[in-house]
Order: C-alpha cells, then structure tokens, then sequence
C-alpha cells in the first residue's frame, strides 16, 4: 500500500506543478481545475493546493515502514 499512496501522491504533484505553470503562462487555459469558481485566482490557488496536498501524500507515504518481506 505504501507504493500505492507515493504513486499517487506523485501524480497529484504532477498535475498540481503543471497546471501552476500553464495557468501562469497562459491565462486563459484553465485546465482540470476550470471549474473552480474565482477566475484566475480561484483556479490559481487551487493549483497551488493540488500541488501541496501530491507533496504532503508522497512525504507521508515515503516515511511508512517497508512493507514485510515474505520468503
């Protein structure tokens, strides 16, 4: 499961990385988030929060002890 939890937390980062430098880039591309209401800001910080949440799941994930070895 650990593996699990550090692949998806690793995805979350990428989109949420991604869409921080389209957004800011181009702003009229809004990308997955476009539906978040608040124009350019609103969909700006939520980037931002994506970003956050993939680097604090693929952090947490990392220090979960290794998963039991069977022989």
């Amino acid at each position: 499961m650990k593996y699990v939890w550090l692949v998806l937390g690793m995805i979350l980062l990428a989109f949420g990385v991604q869409g921080v430098i389209r957004l800011v880039l181009d702003h009229g591309w809004t990308g997955v988030l476009g539906w978040l209401p608040g124009g350019f800001a609103g969909q700006f910080i939520g980037h931002i929060v994506l970003t956050g949440a993939g680097a604090a799941l693929a952090e947490w994930s990392r220090r979960l002890p290794e998963p039991a070895r069977r022989r």
